[in-house]
């Protein structure tokens, strides 16, 4: 069971890079704080959710 605070990231190292996250490069994503190492991996984060979830919404 993951007892961070809801604001806190469920991740400590970046999916893209595999740096250490950085407070200023978090994002929300389906209810979930989740951390990146610079806002140009969590903008391409956002960018990839939102199409997968479009495409999943058509489907739909």
């Amino acid at each position: 069971m993951d007892t961070r605070p809801r604001d806190r990231p469920v991740n400590d190292i970046c999916p893209w890079s595999g740096k250490p996250v950085t407070e200023d490069a978090l994002t929300e994503y389906r209810g979930v704080v989740v951390g990146f190492c610079n806002a140009g991996c969590r903008d391409k984060f956002e960018a990839a959710t939102s199409a997968f979830d479009r495409a999943i919404e058509m489907r739909s």
